[in-house]
């Protein structure tokens, strides 16, 4: 695999067999790095999914195309657990499990401030804006609007942030973000949501860190677990926790 470059921030994003987290005939889950796209889009950056396709032509000696199938997705500037399907039968069989929500994710995120309250649930109903990429949250159901809910439990106070880990019961557009912004809390780095700046590499301080799912061929449980980027406040504060 390799190490490429995103031009516009002038940011090396190192991406090699060890962000492999999991792998087998049927799935292949994978830690992606912040700043890296899972698919492709109008940038024509280089995606998670060329990347892993490569990772697999070259361990397997593949010459014709490769199917990898995305089962879920995360935000550009987040980092964490990717999962691809290797075979259309485990894709469909994954999907299913996300439609009927029996994956259960977790992850950890740095918002501004520190917040009051050790744990709770957050719910609201959401609506995206498609020209601005952005998710609006109200208290009550409006037009087009969606119900998203989320459990939290404080993890550790700093000197003026705190670390949450977050069991997101739905998977709604910017759920965590939207809904930390909403009561003054934006997550660190996190300028279209509130943050008061950007971090140099563009990245936000949320990490999927924990999948747990029923494979879907096996029948046996999967429960992984994938270490946040090695920079910034993760690194300063959090090197003993994960």
């Amino acid at each position: 695999m390799e190490t490429f470059l995103i031009r516009k921030n002038n940011i090396k994003l190192h991406f090699t067999k060890s962000n492999i987290v999991f792998e087998d005939n049927h799935l292949i889950i994978a830690n992606k790095p912040p700043g890296l796209l899972v698919q492709g889009d109008k940038t024509g950056d280089k995606s998670l999914i060329d990347l892993v396709k490569e990772y697999l032509k070259i361990k397997y000696s593949k010459k014709g195309n490769v199917f990898l199938g995305l089962v879920n997705r995360i935000d550009r500037p987040t980092s964490g657990i990717v999962i691809l399907a290797k075979t259309s039968k485990a894709l469909s069989r994954m999907n299913s499990l996300i439609k009927n929500r029996e994956i259960k994710k977790f992850y950890w995120v740095i918002i501004s401030k520190n917040f009051p309250n050790n744990d709770g649930a957050l719910n609201g109903w959401f609506r995206k804006n498609s020209k601005l990429n952005k998710s609006f949250v109200y208290e009550k159901k409006v037009t087009n609007s969606r119900l998203g809910s989320l459990k939290y439990t404080k993890i550790k106070d700093f000197k003026r942030y705190s670390l949450f880990e977050i069991d997101l019961e739905t998977g709604r557009h910017h759920q965590i973000r939207a809904q930390f912004s909403k009561l003054g809390y934006p997550i660190v780095g996190d300028l279209k949501y509130g943050a008061k700046r950007s971090l140099k590499d563009g990245s936000i301080y949320l990490h999927s860190r924990r999948i747990i799912f029923e494979h879907p061929i096996k029948k046996n449980k999967i429960d992984l677990i994938a270490k946040p980027p090695r920079n910034g406040l993760w690194t300063a504060s959090l090197f003993d926790l994960d």
